[in-house]
């Protein structure tokens, strides 16, 4: 989450006039995450996450999104559940944006991630990987394999020698995963969240509560998913793996849907994937972000070091 437009009060006000919500008591940005601009939204019937999209989300695939969660919703995964205005349409127009309400759910990103919360993550991962095989729908993953060397080919450095030095060291392992990259028809594949980073899974009381921000969910292998997740969750100040939480993500998996052998064997270099998926990203935001955007831009030298420990090691 973040915000990179700016809302006038009275431009929400009217725009809720549309919703049977109840009247506006207070709003403000969220400044965490990357994407979209989000609002915390205090209305006189509670509290709501108000999204307007941007950059990367092609506003013909938003109905994707919105039929996906509410399909999570119905079938027990606690989730943001899109709000529909008097009209039975969730997506609206806001400030040249394409928006969105969706329910605030309880609970707070946990802060220290221990081996409980990675055995919860994978039980949670596992769900909503059974909970999404019902959902016949498919979005094809713009961020996957195949859009890498285009996403690397738009970032220069402009002079920069350390961005330099990354984007060059980037084109040689780009290769180096795409030449073991899986078939589409090699693993089991569905709809996957793609982006459940700490921060987009909610615990309260220690115990996981939901999970949000399905704005990079996609149909892909199941077990990327997870690689995802272990880059996210695995690692200590960024540099230190920690195979035992890694064990505890497969554990909690595997209670609800066991992995196939060979999605074992491909585990290692989906990881490396994750890596470099997210290493592209960031590098991408860190070179492209627009001055006076109220986002915290993300380190892409921490996933080169995931990248590395990837490559370097074969096993995870």
């Amino acid at each position: 989450m973040a915000v990179y437009t700016d809302i006038e009060e009275n431009a929400l006000k009217n725009f809720l006039l549309d919703y049977d919500l109840g009247s506006l008591i207070s709003f403000e940005g969220i400044t965490e995450g990357v994407e979209n601009s989000n609002y915390r939204l205090v209305l006189s019937s509670g509290n709501y996450i108000l999204t307007l999209f941007e950059k990367r989300v092609n506003s013909a695939e938003l109905p994707w999104f919105v039929g996906y969660m509410g399909h999570l919703a119905k079938n027990n995964i606690s989730c943001p559940l899109p709000i529909k205005a008097k009209d039975g349409q969730a997506l609206r127009q806001l400030a040249n944006r394409p928006a969105l309400i969706v329910t605030f759910l309880d609970g707070q990103a946990v802060k220290n991630i221990t081996e409980q919360s990675c055995l919860e993550l994978g039980r949670a991962l596992a769900k909503l990987h059974k909970a999404g095989e019902g959902f016949d729908s498919e979005r094809s993953n713009k961020l996957g394999a195949q859009g890498w060397k285009a996403l690397l080919s738009q970032c220069d450095s402009h002079g920069d020698q350390k961005i330099e030095a990354l984007i060059s060291q980037t084109h040689c392992d780009l290769e180096k995963v795409l030449s073991h990259w899986p078939e589409p028809k090699e693993l089991p594949r569905g709809q996957i969240h793609a982006d459940l980073f700490p921060d987009n899974v909610f615990f309260k009381n220690e115990s996981l509560s939901g999970i949000i921000d399905f704005y990079f969910a996609c149909t892909d292998f199941f077990a990327y998913d997870i690689a995802i997740c272990i880059n996210a969750w695995c690692f200590e100040n960024n540099e230190h793996y920690l195979p035992q939480r890694t064990a505890m993500i497969l554990q909690g998996y595997e209670e609800f849907r066991p992995l196939s052998p060979l999605e074992r064997n491909r585990l290692p270099v989906l990881c490396q994937g994750a890596a470099l998926r997210f290493l592209l990203t960031r590098l991408y935001d860190w070179i492209h972000t627009p001055p006076g955007a109220k986002v915290v831009k993300k380190n892409p030298w921490d996933y080169q070091k995931r990248l590395t420990y990837f490559l370097e090691h074969k096993s995870v």
